[in-house]
């Protein structure tokens, strides 16, 4: 199994659903967005167009995050047997060398406090949450990086429920941002099952896979205006 995402950038209206999505269900930390909407305006007027491209990490199969970090000794970043990567807190230092190297600039390396959502007011009832009662994907710490996991917690309930063949079919097994876009610009499953949704578009839909020169093998594919880039 090899889990991969496609995201149809012909079909996305930039409406954010994706980011808040991922915002609510990962416990989002100020200034370090796990997904973020990039915009770009095109053509010659009065012929523009605008398009909406999310940007997430692409849990490369040749990590260099992972790399880099394994290199400086720390192990903090892991690749599992579904091909997510992860990064373990408590081994982190805050370096950022996965930051660094990254070749879409995915890692966000948080505060030296973690802040709350909303400044100077009580935290809210999803910040209120004990650490304890979090996954451990979500009890983020102070000067660390982070960075989105496919939502792990999911998949993982999956894998303990005997059920990774539902991964992208199930909402409790599916990423939060693929269960919430409005025009289905989203697709989340196993490339190697060639009946799954992913795979049907990489093949009919020609999705591409974001500077593939870097020789990382990313995760994510992308319908594109024009073709590969």
């Amino acid at each position: 199994m090899k889990l991969v995402r496609v995201i149809d950038t012909k079909r996305c209206m930039g409406c954010r659903a994706c980011v808040a999505a991922c915002a609510v269900e990962n416990h989002f930390t100020p200034d370090s967005p796990w997904n973020v909407m990039v915009e770009s305006e095109g053509g010659t007027f009065p012929n523009v167009y605008r398009t909406f491209v999310t940007m997430n990490c692409m849990h490369c199969e040749n990590a260099p995050c992972k790399l880099a970090c394994d290199k400086a000794g720390f192990k903090a970043i892991t690749k599992n047997d579904l091909g997510v990567v992860l990064i373990d807190y408590d081994k982190c230092t805050g370096c950022g060398y996965c930051a660094a190297v990254c070749p879409y600039g995915v890692p966000q390396i948080n505060g030296a406090k973690l802040a709350t959502l909303y400044p100077g007011e009580a935290p809210t009832p999803v910040e209120a949450v004990p650490a304890a009662e979090r996954h451990w994907t979500h009890r983020k710490q102070a000067g660390k990086a982070e960075k989105c996991t496919f939502c792990w917690h999911k998949l993982e309930k999956a894998v303990a429920d005997g059920k990774t063949d539902r991964i992208g079919k199930d909402p409790q097994y599916t990423p939060a941002c693929d269960l919430v876009c409005p025009v289905d610009a989203r697709a989340f499953g196993d490339v190697d099952d060639p009946t799954s949704k992913v795979a049907k578009q990489i093949g009919t839909k020609k999705a591409a896979q974001l500077k593939r020169e870097y020789g990382a093998g990313p995760q994510v594919y992308y319908v594109l205006e024009g073709g590969e880039r």
